[in-house]
């Protein structure tokens, strides 16, 4: 199994009574909230806690982005893919991921993750995500060629990253007269392509046609495996059967000495869920044409008080019990996680272990015990289930480039 860490980087240190009185924290919750002093010791505090989490074993670190929100701090992940690049010497970089219809330059994000991918020695795992809903108002991108624009920009990508240039673009969405980025790639073709999502079918479909693995972000055990139904049959349609390694999930756990503090910690899950800080507003996440017509009229229902949320907002006592968020001592969360696996036999698994207003000391402990007692147990079940990490399952791939690899990591 591939085994990651992830925390959304919150920033916990503003007053979230006046998220709470303004009713939201997206787009529009006013950012003189925002303490840079506060925020410069949590992104370094965040940087130590993925040193922590590469230093004990962990085999990944994902990173995401988000804008206009407290609930994300990172605003641009390839920053931190960077710092992380010169400062980790082994983990994987799980970009989860760049939002591509806000690029309004892919060829410029396509040399970045070059960038990254060489001063790494071929560490980054390149993730692609459409973005929220409310970022595409933010970036002052219309919605409704959000698709569009995701899948045009990853053709002009991974053509920039493969086919020598100069070359020239006239697509729908970007031109460029001139294609000839310098820095490429140093993995072969290119770096792996993981894609996160959590209920769009299309995104499902895309993913399986491409080959890449689909992560499911925190989805309940049913859903999850209906997203696997979609996406073996779109596997199958694209001619191969798709297996453990094109599986990923995103589980919210939290771990402590004691069950008391792991249940009081595990709470400030509910912090990006708007319990302590305010929600987005459901038509700014939703804005007409981001979602599929199904979707957007769930949203729209939801906004103006005729139904409950699509996506639903049970109690944290209610997600503790279904599994959604696990808390509790190693000995205790173990058996859970599992049985996460046995349920959806994911290869790739990534561990939200710290959210909200957890401390960094409780963070780092959360991060040590995850790394020192269950990751372990999770990688002995994940061999005796045959979910063969990504990067042993299609080893082929990675020959391409495996010799060249081995002598920038030698030097």
């Amino acid at each position: 199994m591939h085994l990651m860490y992830f925390t959304e980087q919150p920033m916990s240190a503003y007053a979230s009574a006046e998220g709470l009185k303004f009713g939201a924290t997206a787009l529009l919750f006013s950012n003189k909230h925002f303490d840079p002093a506060a925020g410069s010791r949590l992104y370094n505090e965040y940087i130590e806690q993925y040193v922590h989490a590469e230093d004990t074993g962990f085999d990944g670190i994902m990173l995401n982005e988000h804008h206009n929100a407290p609930f994300c701090m990172q605003a641009k992940a390839n920053i931190f893919a960077s710092v992380l690049a010169g400062v980790t010497k082994r983990v994987k970089l799980v970009m989860l991921g760049n939002p591509l219809p806000l690029a309004e330059n892919p060829v410029r994000l396509a040399e970045e993750l070059a960038m990254i991918d060489m001063i790494s020695k071929g560490r980054l795992v390149s993730g692609f995500v459409r973005g929220g809903g409310q970022e595409q108002l933010a970036t002052g991108v219309n919605p409704a060629y959000n698709r569009e624009r995701f899948e045009e920009a990853h053709d002009l990508i991974v053509k920039a990253w493969t086919q020598p240039g100069p070359f020239r673009w006239e697509g729908t969405h970007y031109q460029h007269r001139v294609v000839n980025p310098w820095a490429v790639p140093l993995q072969k073709p290119y770096p792996r392509v993981w894609i996160p999502g959590v209920v769009s079918r299309e995104t499902i479909v895309w993913s399986a046609q491409q080959r890449y693995p689909y992560i499911a972000l925190n989805t309940s055990i049913e859903a999850t495996k209906k997203i696997w139904e979609t996406y073996d049959k779109a596997a199958a349609e694209a001619g191969y059967t798709a297996g453990p390694e094109n599986r990923g999930y995103l589980q919210r756990v939290h771990v402590a000495e004691t069950e008391e503090k792991a249940i009081e910690n595990a709470r400030q899950f509910m912090w990006m869920q708007g319990e302590f800080t305010g929600l987005a507003h459901p038509v700014w996440s939703s804005p007409s044409g981001y979602f599929s017509p199904t979707q957007r009229r769930a949203f729209v229902e939801f906004a103006s008080g005729r139904a409950v949320s699509p996506r639903g907002r049970p109690s944290f006592e209610q997600q503790l019990e279904d599994m959604q968020i696990i808390a509790g001592t190693p000995r205790t969360v173990i058996p859970k996680l599992k049985r996460i696996l046995d349920e959806t036999r994911p290869s790739i698994m990534a561990l939200w272990a710290n959210d909200g207003a957890v401390s960094h000391q409780d963070s780092m402990t959360c991060i040590r015990l995850l790394a020192q007692e269950v990751l372990p147990a999770l990688r002995e079940h994940g061999d005796a289930l045959g979910l063969k990490s990504p990067f042993e399952a299609d080893a082929p791939v990675s020959i391409a480039y495996s010799k060249d690899l081995r002598k920038v990591a030698a030097e």
